[in-house]
């Protein structure tokens, strides 16, 4: 009775460990340690499937999850370009193929709404142990500073360079126009998104705007 009390708690902690901090059982090494005190929790209560089912269910989770991340991970390389290539391509490109974003979305609403689903899509993968990664390797409260050697936390980059790139992105897009009166329009435009993504609580995309 004791060992099935135990084997509870163990299961309980098991599960929360892998569901918030998936990344600590990326290699295998952790991953073998998590399948040997499985298996030895499961020997505890052989009469009754109900603890092998449930840690069966956690380990299938946590590989999705790492699977998951893994592809992520792999799309967002793709999409990486180096800057230098973007300029030659708008050079390379006649002037008549060059689309604006008015000619692409000209509701402030719609924008706003787009920029809201791509915000959800970069925060969804942050996770708790991205922001341990950076708490666990600060220097003295003298100086603040990272140290070289920290694991490099992707999610939250790539939630930064989408900051970034949208900051670079309402920039050129009104630098780009030559008379004024389409630059004052696309101004106002993106004033008009802004205060959409205001409405509707997407601070993040409103700040990159302004």
């Amino acid at each position: 009775a004791k060992l099935k009390s135990f084997a509870a708690k163990i299961i309980q902690l098991l599960k929360e460990w892998t569901e918030t901090f998936p990344y600590d059982f990326q290699d295998e090494k952790s991953m073998k340690e998590l399948k040997e005190i499985a298996h030895r929790i499961t020997q505890c209560d052989e009469e009754n499937g109900t603890v092998k089912k449930i840690i069966s269910q956690m380990t299938q989770n946590l590989l999705m999850t790492l699977s998951a991340r893994s592809q992520y991970q792999e799309i967002r390389e793709k999409f990486r370009q180096p800057v230098t290539d973007k300029g030659t391509i708008l050079k390379t490109k006649p002037q008549s193929t060059q689309k604006d974003i008015l000619s692409v979305c000209c509701d402030p609403l719609i924008l706003a709404q787009q920029l809201t689903y791509i915000e959800l899509e970069r925060v969804s993968n942050i996770y708790p142990e991205d922001l341990m990664q950076i708490v666990s390797h600060m220097d003295s409260l003298d100086n603040h500073k990272c140290r070289g050697d920290v694991t490099k936390t992707y999610n939250l980059e790539a939630y930064d360079n989408w900051f970034n790139c949208l900051s670079m992105l309402v920039a050129t897009e009104i630098c780009r126009v030559v008379k004024k009166k389409q630059r004052t329009r696309m101004v106002e435009f993106f004033i008009d998104v802004a205060r959409e993504c205001f409405n509707i609580g997407n601070f993040n995309s409103m700040m990159a705007i302004i």
